[in-house]
């Protein structure tokens, strides 16, 4: 064996699964001065495999979870047992045992904030590569013989719970057993200044909040079951059709009453402005084409400027926060068939003739600082939000699996995009997939929807740049409610799979809750894009369900929600257990 453990390493847990009561949640502290601290190590397991032929490695105990002051570094020692019939040589390809990085934090062979050779992106502490956290020390490590791996891992600057997941391998022939060995570095304190954008004015909390979807008078009934932050429901309809939003009550009157049953409950309100595809004429031609139609037809966007205002004087009206995200995927769709300069979209906004809006340009900018120019003059307790579409790039992660050059350069694009509208929105609005995952695997064959811990990583960056180059923080909106855990997830109508919720609010150590706080995201906001998407209500009309389960969604359903009640027996769980501080 070589090297001894130092008194101040890093704990190695291993995950066989996670559980939501495997380890204390840890909550960012706000302005504590930094103290460092490490917790106890794990011994090894009381018996490991032995004699499997060929390269086997088990892990065999670890240093303890270590709490870092900025840019501090420390040591940090694992053990493996060679449980296999070949022995690791140093130094020899094909039989030189090493460490490398693994799902879920960074994934495989992605490199980390924690440590690296300074490529990559990654920090220089000593790595072998950045991809590479350590090699076997010792020449030989024979059958039966125990290796203790050492690295040097260094604190990031932003406050937060880091995870780095690591498995053993032979280099140049194979990766061995997958134990889920991680560890968690927490940084506490609060961000530099200037190392996130500024929380937008009026925002109405520090903590990372839950919020989803929820129809007039829900209020109270969504409250009674977690203290969400936030409920949204979408403004549609049209603006020229007879059914828009502005007919569902007399006078106009029901954003008023969304917002005082809201306010009456402690929730912040969210309105989801979804007009131009649906008014006339466009509304019968589709995606985009029904967009650009409208937005160059001279009656209907006076008569979206006129319904927008109506909406802000409803809000204005009232004294506390609204939301307001405007028009997704419509800003996406621009970017495609313009490019990156919407100032090339044609779109009538001066022309209209509202006199709040003369001298504006008759292009999509005009059309965005219109928007902000009716807020400023209606509804200054309006927070206006952007949705950014990835794919208005013409590319999109998920599916393209793009090195991190490229997943920077296309953020960038995105970023120039929305920059280039000159429009002083206070907030993004930013989606993973408006279906789940296994509802786009059997509705529509699409076989490329399932996220995995490489995504997530793609989309944490993603946002991390966006943010970065905007300086707007993020809300994560319209998140899929399935899940893989209850028995009433059983892939069909109503009742599709997805691990979206799973990843950021079953996550004991909350380094993926973390992640996305570090990018600049400061909510999250679930709820179905589409008639037949798992909901955290009943919309099956069918009760309480449990049929055969279909793999590991064993768990008996809690309730009558179509998703058995997971989602909001997490959203409990977070807030029982303390929020999330915003870096």
């Amino acid at each position: 064996m070589a090297g001894r453990v130092s008194t101040f390493l890093l704990l190695i847990a291993i995950v066989a699964p996670l559980r939501s009561s495997a380890a204390a949640p840890v909550t960012i502290v706000a302005s504590a001065p930094c103290m460092s601290s490490a917790g106890p190590g794990i011994p090894p397991p009381a018996s490991v495999p032995s004699g499997l032929p060929g390269f086997h490695a088990a892990w065999y105990g670890q240093s303890g979870y270590p709490t870092l002051c900025p840019g501090e570094r420390s040591t940090a020692t694992v053990a493996f047992y060679n449980s296999g019939t070949r022995g690791w040589v140093q130094g020899k390809m094909g039989e030189v045992a090493y460490l490398g990085t693994w799902d879920p934090d960074p994934g495989q062979d992605r490199a980390t904030p924690l440590g690296g050779d300074g490529t990559q992106g990654s920090p220089a502490t000593g790595w072998p590569r950045y991809n590479r956290v350590a090699a076997q020390p010792a020449p030989w490590v024979g059958p039966n013989q125990v290796s203790w791996f050492q690295f040097t891992v260094i604190a990031p600057q932003i406050p937060g719970t880091y995870r780095l997941s690591i498995r053993a391998l032979i280099e140049g022939a194979q990766w061995m057993e997958d134990y889920g060995v991680f560890w968690y570095v927490t940084v506490p304190g609060t961000a530099p200044a200037g190392s996130l954008a500024p929380l937008p004015a009026r925002w109405p909390s520090r903590a990372m909040e839950i919020g989803m979807s929820d129809g007039p008078d829900g209020a109270a009934a969504m409250r009674a079951t977690a203290p969400f932050g936030f409920r949204y429901q979408y403004l549609a309809g049209g603006v020229n059709t007879g059914g828009g939003w502005a007919t569902w009550n007399a006078g106009a009157r029901f954003p008023t009453y969304y917002i005082q049953d809201s306010a009456r409950n402690g929730l912040v309100p969210v309105f989801t402005y979804y007009q131009m595809l649906q008014s006339a004429p466009g509304n019968g031609m589709g995606e985009p084409a029904g967009d650009i139609a409208n937005m160059q037809n001279t009656a209907t966007m006076g008569a979206y400027f006129a319904d927008l205002r109506v909406l802000f004087q409803r809000a204005g009206a009232e004294s506390g926060t609204v939301v307001v995200h405007v028009e997704p995927d419509l800003w996406g769709y621009i970017q495609q068939r313009y490019g990156d300069d919407p100032a090339a979209a044609p779109a009538k906004v001066g022309a209209t003739g509202m006199a709040e809006l003369a001298g504006l340009p008759d292009n999509a900018s005009g059309l965005a600082r219109a928007v902000i120019k009716l807020r400023d003059l209606y509804a200054p307790n309006v927070l206006l939000a952007y949705h950014l579409s990835y794919w208005g790039t013409n590319h999109d992660p998920l599916y393209e699996k793009a090195p991190d050059a490229t997943v920077d350069a296309w953020a960038t694009r995105s970023a120039t995009f929305f920059t280039s509208l000159g429009a002083a929105f206070d907030l993004v609005f930013a989606e993973f997939s408006d279906r789940d995952a296994d509802f786009k695997r059997f509705q529509n064959g699409d076989t490329g929807a399932w996220w995995s811990a490489n995504d997530f990583a793609r989309n944490v960056r993603y946002l991390t740049k966006v943010s970065a180059l905007t300086q707007k923080r993020i809300v994560m909106w319209q998140i899929p409610l399935g899940n893989t855990k209850m028995r009433a997830m059983n892939n069909t109508w109503d009742h599709y799979q997805d691990n979206k919720s799973e990843w950021l609010f079953d996550d004991p150590g909350r380094a993926n809750l973390s992640a996305y706080a570090r990018a600049g995201v400061i909510a999250f906001l679930f709820g179905r894009g589409a008639d037949g998407a798992t909901c955290a209500c009943d919309a099956a009309r069918d009760g309480v369900t449990n049929p055969a389960p279909i793999g590991a969604n064993t768990r008996d359903s809690l309730g009558a929600d179509d998703d058995g009640g997971y989602f909001r027996e997490r959203a409990a769980a977070y807030y029982a257990a303390g929020t999330l501080t915003l870096p």
